[in-house]
């Protein structure tokens, strides 16, 4: 007796239950097990929808919610506020987080951080940032991007997959499905957790944030470590060599292929490939991540922790190394930017580790003419108050999350540099001028890698899953070239 699985006992049932629609759900999720499929990228064959700007993208996300107005959005006007309490009018009546709720008053700080005029564009960047403010002509800063997530979890996880509620499939995991891969050897969507030198208690990452979710499996992202194995179990076992890999892995591929014939899961599939890939990763990640032939000019632009292993300089470097081998989509997270108390503390330290990464990942990529085709994304989940959270002075602060208004930038392919987008009220507390849903965000990212957001689905539990959803999502035209 053979078991069957109930979606093989329907597909070879001869009559009713529409044998007819089953069959053309399955032709549509063929494409995620290699069926039909592009043979040199491994995406769908409708892809792209247009002429992409973008082949690769590269996202710095900046977990825990870093300070606009300390960073991007500068308030002058604040400096006469110190210490008043933050207008009924501005607020409007607006949720707070439990945090802050059952403070007595919401005294405003303004920043204590210098805004000064760069570049042509003469964008006004912090003091804390001088590398990146040196590229801004190369930055479309959008200042006016809001979201529903209050909290970290569920803010972090509308972001990266569409939607605040768990299981749905990350950005990286679609691009892979949509777009495939130029390299064969290495997989489309690469993942880094890099160290951090503020605030030591920061919010946990997992690893659903860059999961395939409904997705084949095949698409899900792989995270690198910054010590021991750069994958886990990468390493042969003690006692096993090369060449009995090798063989283990054909023996069981011909399992997996005979059970494919009798099943024709989709999965047994995706199993296969990801056993071939990480054979092939046994040789391509230690290549990848060995950086002893980056000349020292190289190492210079990122800083002095370019060759600590983890760290976000270092991270930076090795997804520079990643989009010359045909990564499509590395995103790199760097945590500790949750300054409830503390900020000026613990906010200089943040922007030390990511400042000259930043800039110098952008200024590698453009000499090796890489920034033409490659996107880079900067941003976090939400934003902080303009009001202090715990006790103010004239000196430190601390700052609630503030989910209305924040700031993030893009750079390189297909975006116009030194354009500011949007504009907030006197408070940085509500847009008053082209807001930003993270949707849009995310409908603009597809949008330059040459997809329509609305026609980039994928059928699961009766609906046609999107990562934008189902409510109006438009790219951000004013920052695209």
């Amino acid at each position: 007796m053979h078991p069957l699985t109930r979606r093989h006992f329907f597909s070879q049932t001869s009559a009713g239950l529409g044998v007819a629609a089953l069959a053309a759900l399955e032709q549509k999720r063929s494409h995620a097990s290699g069926v039909g499929v592009q043979a040199q990228r491994g995406g769908l064959p409708e892809l792209p929808h247009h002429p992409p700007k973008a082949r690769r993208a590269i996202y710095l996300f900046m977990s825990g919610g870093p300070s606009q107005i300390d960073m991007w959005d500068p308030k002058p006007k604040m400096e006469q506020w110190y210490d008043k309490d933050l207008p009924e009018s501005i607020r409007q009546g607006q949720r707070l987080t439990t945090m802050t709720s059952g403070q007595a008053r919401f005294p405003l700080a303004p920043s204590i951080y210098r805004f000064q005029p760069h570049g042509q564009s003469e964008m006004m960047v912090s003091e804390l940032l001088p590398h990146t403010a040196t590229k801004v002509d190369e930055l479309a800063l959008v200042r006016s991007v809001y979201t529903e997530a209050i909290n970290h979890d569920p803010a972090i996880t509308f972001i990266c997959t569409g939607d605040q509620l768990p299981g749905k499939a990350s950005l990286g995991s679609w691009l892979s499905y949509g777009l495939g891969s130029e390299n064969q050897d290495l997989p489309a969507f690469l993942v880094m957790t890099a160290s951090w030198t503020g605030r030591k208690q920061a919010q946990a990452l997992y690893n659903r944030l860059w999961n395939n979710g409904f997705l084949p499996s095949r698409y899900q992202g792989i995270a690198l470590r910054g010590s021991g194995d750069p994958v886990l179990y990468l390493s042969n076992p003690a006692g096993v060599d090369s060449r009995a890999r090798r063989r283990m892995l054909d023996t069981l591929s011909e399992l997996n292929q005979a059970e494919h014939a009798r099943i024709a899961d989709p999965e047994t599939v995706a199993r296969i490939a990801q056993y071939e890939m990480a054979f092939r990763m046994q040789a391509s990640v230690p290549e990848l991540t060995n950086i002893a032939d980056e000349p020292q000019h190289v190492l210079d632009l990122y800083g002095p922790d370019v060759t600590t292993p983890g760290t976000f300089a270092n991270c930076c470097l090795l997804s520079r190394r990643m989009a010359e081998r045909g990564v499509l989509f590395t995103q790199i997270f760097h945590r500790g930017w949750d300054q409830h108390g503390n900020l000026t503390g613990d906010l200089p330290n943040q922007c030390r580790d990511i400042d000259q990464p930043c800039a110098g990942l952008l200024t590698d990529l453009r000499q090796r003419g890489l920034l033409d085709d490659t996107l880079v994304v900067w941003g976090g989940e939400f934003g902080r108050t303009i009001y202090c959270q715990g006790k103010l002075s004239k000196t430190n602060y601390g700052r609630d999350h503030h989910p209305k208004c924040f700031s993030m930038w893009l750079a390189g392919a297909g975006i116009r540099g030194g354009t500011i987008h949007g504009e907030t009220d006197d408070f940085s507390y509500n847009i008053v001028r082209d807001g930003v849903h993270v949707r849009d965000l995310n409908a603009t990212i597809l949008h330059l890698m040459g997809i329509d957001h609305r026609r980039l689905v994928y059928p699961f539990r009766g609906l046609d899953q999107r990562l934008t959803g189902v409510e109006p999502a438009t790219p951000i035209d004013g920052i695209l070239s």
